[in-house]
């Protein structure tokens, strides 16, 4: 059976990457995409790990063979998921995961559409303009264009399939734990297990 895939998308500060980081080392059979970017490694950063980095001619190569499943430009560097990687996963039987934006999210549900969406939310804008301004690392200006690009996100979070609203970092990694338990009992992935067991033999006919 080939795996699903889940993706999850949230702005920055959510804890989105806490949230995946915490699941991944109890789900064995669910692997992380880890995107490609052409942007240089930042300090403490692993290729593989991190991202894969790739040359810009390299990137641009692959666009050209269709090697991505998703990508888009931002800033001037590009990123972006190789699709053979996923495509070798699934047909493992293995559940993919993806940590990518709203854009990102569209373009993989527009090759695969059973994709399983996951939006996860700050409590409020106050904590979320907290925990952006306790990192310590942006000027009022930046802040300012992190919320509203966190604002613009969120508007588009009614398309997806759940939304987790990530107050308590335990609940919300319980309510993402059982959203991968759900769709892994969903019955159009269940039906060749349900077909192995309608074709064994009746213990009368085995007599």
């Amino acid at each position: 059976m080939s795996g699903r895939l889940f993706i999850v998308s949230a702005p920055s500060g959510v804890g989105k990457t806490t949230i995946i980081q915490s699941v991944l080392p109890r789900w064995p059979k669910l692997r992380y995409s880890v995107s490609c970017t052409t942007r240089k490694p930042r300090a403490g950063e692993v290729s593989g790990r991190d991202y894969h980095f790739l040359s810009r001619e390299a990137f641009l190569e692959g666009i050209q063979k269709g090697r991505f499943l998703e990508w888009a430009e931002v800033h001037g560097e590009y990123y972006g998921t190789d699709g053979n990687v996923v495509e070798s996963w699934t047909q493992a039987g293995h559940d993919v995961l993806f940590d990518i934006d709203v854009q990102g999210a569209r373009q993989v549900l527009s090759c695969h559409p059973t994709a399983t969406t996951v939006f996860i939310l700050p409590p409020s804008m106050a904590s979320l303009e907290a925990r952006l301004s306790g990192r310590g690392t942006e000027s009022e200006a930046q802040l300012g264009k992190r919320l509203a690009a966190a604002a613009a996100e969120m508007a588009q979070a009614p398309w997806y399939d759940y939304l987790i609203v990530n107050d308590d970092l335990a609940e919300a990694v319980a309510d993402f734990e059982s959203i991968l338990r759900a769709v892994r009992c969903r019955r159009e992935y269940q039906v060749p297990q349900l077909r192995t067991l309608l074709t064994l033999p009746s213990p009368q006919q085995s007599k």
